[in-house]
Order: C-alpha cells, then structure tokens, then sequence
C-alpha cells in the first residue's frame, strides 16, 4: 500500500480563520500535539507575515521533534531567506514557495502574463533550493488554470528542484470527477512527474474540500494538505480526520495509509477547539458531539445486538475511550500527575504543581473530575499570557426587580483597581466593571458558555472574542461559577490584546 503524507496546515492557513490567531505558546502546545498525532509536515506559518509568526515557527523547529516543519513564503527573494532563517535549526525542515498560474490571477492580481509567472516560479524554487533540499511549490488557483500550462509549470518547477509540486483549489470551485481528472492528466502528462510527489490543498467554499482531496489520491496524488476540524480562510480546509478516516475506513478503494495514529484525534479536535475558540458543530463528521450518539430505536436495537450494524468507526478508534480512573478531591499528586499523562500532558514540575491547586479547586466543587475538565484545567497552563490584568476579587448581586451589579478589584501593573458597575445582567455588569478599570477600546463580537461535562456541578467553559483595531483575539476561563469564568476569559481576551501591543 501506498502512504499518503499528512501535511498539516492548522497553525498557517487554520489560523487565517478570522478570529482564529495564536500566540506562540498556543501555536507550540498544537504543534507539540500534532505530532504525536504522526503527521508528516507541520506547516507552522508564514515566516515574512509577522515577527510573531517569525519566533513561532523557529520555536516549534528547535522544540518539537518528529515532523518536517514548513514555513509558507510568496515566490520573492525576501520571504524565502525570512523562511529559511526561522525553519533552519529544526532537524527536518521544507520551504514552500507559491505563485498564481491562473489567467485571472495574472492578470489582475499580479499584473504579469504567463512566461513572466513561469520564469519568476524557477527562479524562485532554485533559490530555496540553494538554502535546502526539501522545496514545495504550488501554483495558486491551479483548478482554474488553464491545464497545458499547469503541466508546463508542474515541469519546470520540477527540473528546477521542487521535491513537491502541490495542486491548490484555492477557491473551492472544483468538484471531484473535474478534480480527479486533472490530478491524472497531471500525471500522465508532466514527463517527470516521477521525480516529485503530488499534493493538494482543497478549501471548502461549496464543502467538496475531503472529497476533492479523497479523489485526487485515487489519482496519483501522495500528500494531503489539510486542517484539524477543517479550519482555514472563508468556509475552511479539507479536514484532516476525515480523510485520514476515510483512508484508514475504505483501504478496499484507497489501497492506502497513512502515519496518523487516529486515537489521537478527537484530543487534538478538542485542543484546537479550546485554543481558537471555533466550536465545532455537533454533527460534524468524526469528531462532532454527536458523531457516536444514537436515537432512533432501530439504530438502538441494531448496535445493542452488533456494533457494526450502525457505527462504521469505534469510538476508541479516534481516542474516545472511557475510563475507570475516576479523579476527585481525595487524589494525590502522583495519581493527577499519571493521568495527565495518560492524556497526553507531559507537564513541568513547576507546570504540575499550578495545575494540581487548580484541580484541588475543583474537585472541592465536583463530585467526579472528568478528562475534558483536566484539559480546560491544563490548557490554561498552557495558554498563559502577560498578566498585564489580573482578577483579584469580584462580587455580584443580583435578583428579581433589582438591577444587577457587580464589583471588580483587578490588579494592573503594580495597582490594585476596583470598581462597581450595574448591567443588563451579572455577565454584563462584570464586562462593564472590567472594560472600565481596563479603559479598553474593543468590542466583544461573541460570548459562548458552555458545560465541559454533565451535572449541576459541571465546569463550564466560557469564551469571549473581542475586537479593536481590525485584530480579533479569544479569551478561555474555566470554572464551576460560570461568571468567574466568564471573567477570567473576558480579562484573557485583553491580556492577548495588551500582548499584541508591546
């Protein structure tokens, strides 16, 4: 069997999603996840787009060991020496390079026609491949490109040194039958097509991006450009776990696999989950709330009697086991410590000892600790930021026919502010009490609660996405009361900003 590669792009175009941005803390923590994942490319960002992006992706290459890792870079001199300084301390690394092909990008985008596109392509891929071996390039718009000059291109770029050529449906517009057929054309046509695997990059503008991948590796090609949950630009990316799904599910059809080890899915769905703050729908394919839930009494009747009349996929396939460790205010130190690692957290010392007081919190106001409640507890470990704002104490009062009201003390720098403020509602008298000692200028564009797990007493997870000067961030808190953690993630959404800032 074949193996496609698995070339990861959540922390590059996953993170152009708006609202979607991260720190490099949060871009560290997902790529230190996605390898354990097994996937074979880590494209960790646009190394010219930011100093941001910049220090991420050389992070990442000195820090997470196992993938390739990739920065994106526009077919310029200055972006390919910007990507090979932050790429080129990590053991394995690739430069990926990419300029438009199709008429309607040359002609109004780039202003240039098709032998001035194809000369400043081999120029492009020859310098890269004088900092390394492993260069990528993709025509962008290729599925709009006319295709005797796609092939033309796919060629030279080739002899030119390109190890990868990848094919993007940059906008979504191809359906699976057109796409299919170009990989194949691809193939039989470019004369050394051999020497060089064949990618795709599939968005998702008319939700074809999975299966317009699935029928490009039924075509010759041998490397899957994807996201976890499907995030990216407008209406996303091909989504990694459903191709990997589908290849692993049909090896009948695909006569193919790939190096994910899938019980690692669904804690990675939920990672980027609690870090972009992009919910995932509940009945989004794999990794959806209620991918593995069943009503219908028939359905019932069905798996009761044989698992695989109703469920193609196991649920412990993708890393939904259940346990029978079950952590509460009694467990000890070591017991917190082992399953963390169970769950994959291999924490500090130090990282440990914070964790654990706040687990010890919760468990004094939850029967049972369940693993999503120790995720919302570490990933706040994780996802630290520059405490620019730190909540101290905070009251409210509120009741029927009196107008809610709440009070904040807030340390900021080396003072401690306080300040009380009425509202629509106790959330909202909170926010008003916060934003007013802040003096913050942005907006909240989303409020999102919801229960981690069951139960009156469940830790309910709350995320705040404010906006100021056109930048979007989202804030995470995680508490039983869930206007404390509607406060935490309200003041975590304007440490992210004051970051930002300096």
């Amino acid at each position: 069997m074949r193996t496609i590669r698995i070339f990861d792009t959540t922390l590059r175009d996953g993170e152009q999603s708006p609202g979607a941005s991260m720190n490099t803390g949060e871009k560290l923590q997902v790529a230190r996840q996605l390898a354990r994942l097994g996937v074979d490319i880590i494209e960790a960002g646009f190394a010219i787009a930011s100093p941001g992006d910049f220090e991420a992706i050389k992070t990442i290459g000195g820090e997470v060991e196992g993938p390739i890792i990739c920065s994106l870079a526009r077919a310029k001199e200055e972006d390919i020496k910007r990507a090979w300084e932050a790429i080129k301390d990590a053991p394995k690394h690739r430069i990926h390079t990419f300029h438009s092909t199709s008429d309607i990008h040359l002609k109004y985008q780039f202003k240039v026609d098709r032998e001035t596109a194809l000369k400043r392509s081999v120029e492009m891929v020859r310098f890269a491949k004088s900092f390394t071996d492993d260069v990528e390039f993709s025509p962008m718009d290729a599925t709009r490109t006319d295709i005797a000059y796609l092939c033309e291109v796919v060629e030279a770029v080739i002899e030119a040194g390109a190890l990868t050529v990848n094919i993007p449906d940059t906008v979504g517009y191809i359906i699976p039958s057109e796409f299919g057929a170009m990989i194949k054309e691809i193939h039989d046509r470019v004369k050394n097509i051999d020497k060089a695997v064949i990618a795709v990059h599939c968005h998702n503008d008319l939700g074809l991006a999975s299966s317009n991948s699935l029928s490009a590796v039924l075509n010759g090609a041998g490397q899957i450009e994807c996201t976890i949950n499907g995030i990216g630009e407008r209406a996303g990316n091909c989504s990694m776990e459903e191709v990997v799904m589908a290849i692993k599910t049909r090896k009948d059809i695909f006569n193919a696999v790939t190096n994910i080890r899938t019980e690692e899915i669904m804690r990675s769905s939920r990672l980027v989950t609690k870090i972009t703050g992009m919910s995932v729908q509940p009945n989004k394919a794999i990794v959806g709330a209620n991918a593995f839930s069943h009503e219908s009494g028939i359905h019932q009747d069905g798996l009761l009697k044989e698992k695989t009349t109703y469920e193609i996929i196991t649920p412990e396939t993708i890393g939904l086991h259940k346990t029978h460790f079950v952590l509460g205010k009694h467990s000890g130190r070591h017991a917190f410590r082992t399953r963390l690692k169970e769950i994959g957290y291999d924490l500090s010392d130090d990282e440990i000892n914070s964790a654990f007081e706040r687990f010890k919190k919760v468990a004094d106001q939850k029967k049972e600790i369940f693993d999503e409640d120790l995720e919302a507890i570490v990933s706040e470990e994780y996802t630290m930021v520059p405490e620019t704002y730190s909540l101290i104490d905070m009251f409210v009062s509120a009741g029927m026919g009196k107008k809610p009201e709440g009070t904040v003390k807030l340390k900021v720098g080396d003072q401690v502010i306080e300040q009380t403020m009425q509202g629509d509602g106790p959330v909202d008298a909170v926010f008003m009490a916060i934003a007013r000692i802040s003096d913050t200028k942005s907006k909240l564009q989303k409020y999102e609660v919801k229960a981690i797990t069951g139960g009156t007493d469940a830790l309910g997870e709350v995320v705040c996405t404010l906006e100021e000067d056109d930048r979007s961030v989202s804030g995470h808190g995680a508490d039983t009361d869930i206007i404390t953690a509607s406060a935490k993630a309200y003041i975590n959404a304007l440490n992210k900003l004051a970051a930002g800032k300096k």
